[in-house]
């Protein structure tokens, strides 16, 4: 097996949002706000080469979208898809599986691509199939109010109609194998069923922490966003979450954060708190 990180592409999101509570004077020390309240993202993904398997973790935003819907989120720097994909020897139709850890449009947007004649939409991985669960499919398709414009149609039924859609069996809240082969946390207080894989890796275990934990910023317990659906929950999800990484000395790999790829943890007297933080390549040195 070989894993590497896939920088799809960086965007901004208004940094009160992404930490709900928590005041600015004290968020704004690890994620400095620009002039419009906006702090950096990312969209960063991960790759699993495993014998015939090429997974892809989430796909990003996509490209689909208007000139006006990406003005919302200042897309900035160079990352793509494709090129991330092309500088490591590989193209998209090698992918033989999309794993989507939930179906907001930055996670799962670039799963799906206008087709030849722009007349509509075409799964943009002709020979993966797409995995999601069903609980969270339902939930993503008939969506509540407050989530409704991040369950975007054009991302969700173009992968349905094409037969390349596939359900994960689910679990309360750990699945130790799942059908790609690794394990699965599942977590409710962000949206329903939201997935993080967890994968033993050169003796190592990496955590994609997804939306349950953003950024490293995101570390302290009540640093929880404004979009979570349940946000007490969350809190729930992330103490025995946060708790079992440090005591496991498990990694947890950023999707959001767009400064830092890994870190670890530790146990201190205020929780648990930000140990280090590493590149992919400093831990994994990646040909």
């Amino acid at each position: 097996m070989t894993i590497y990180p896939i920088e799809t592409g960086n965007f901004k999101l208004d940094g009160g949002a992404m930490f709900g509570v928590v005041p600015k004077s004290i968020w704004n020390r690890t994620n400095p706000a620009d002039a419009n309240n906006m702090i950096d993202l990312g969209a960063r993904c991960l790759l699993i080469e495993d014998g015939d398997r090429l997974i892809l973790i989430d796909t990003g935003l996509g490209n689909k979208q208007s000139e006006k819907f990406f003005s919302y989120y200042y897309l900035w720097g160079n990352h793509s898809l494709d090129g991330s994909l092309k500088d490591l020897g590989f193209h998209r139709d090698d992918i033989t599986d999309v794993f989507m850890t939930h179906l907001h449009f930055d996670h799962c947007g670039g799963s799906v691509q206008w087709n030849k004649d722009r007349t509509g939409y075409e799964p943009a991985f002709k020979n993966a199939h797409f995995w999601t669960n069903k609980a969270h499919w339902q939930w993503a398709t008939e969506p509540n109010a407050r989530e409704k414009a991040s369950f975007l149609k054009e991302n969700l039924i173009p992968m349905q109609e094409s037969g390349q859609l596939k359900y994960l069996g689910e679990a309360h809240s750990f699945q130790e194998k799942s059908e790609l082969g690794f394990g699965i946390h599942f977590v409710d207080g962000h949206t329903e069923k939201q997935m993080l894989p967890q994968i033993n890796y050169k003796g190592k275990t990496i955590v994609f922490v997804a939306d349950l934990v953003p950024t490293v910023g995101h570390i302290p317990l009540p640093y929880v966003m404004g979009y979570d659906t349940r946000p007490l929950l969350t809190l729930q999800e992330k103490a025995e979450f946060l708790t079992a990484a440090a005591e496991n000395n498990w990694l947890l790999f950023f999707e959001h954060d767009a400064h830092n790829q890994l870190c670890s943890l530790k146990q201190t007297e205020k929780g648990i708190r930000l140990d280090e933080i590493f590149s992919f390549n400093e831990i994994f040195k990646i040909q």
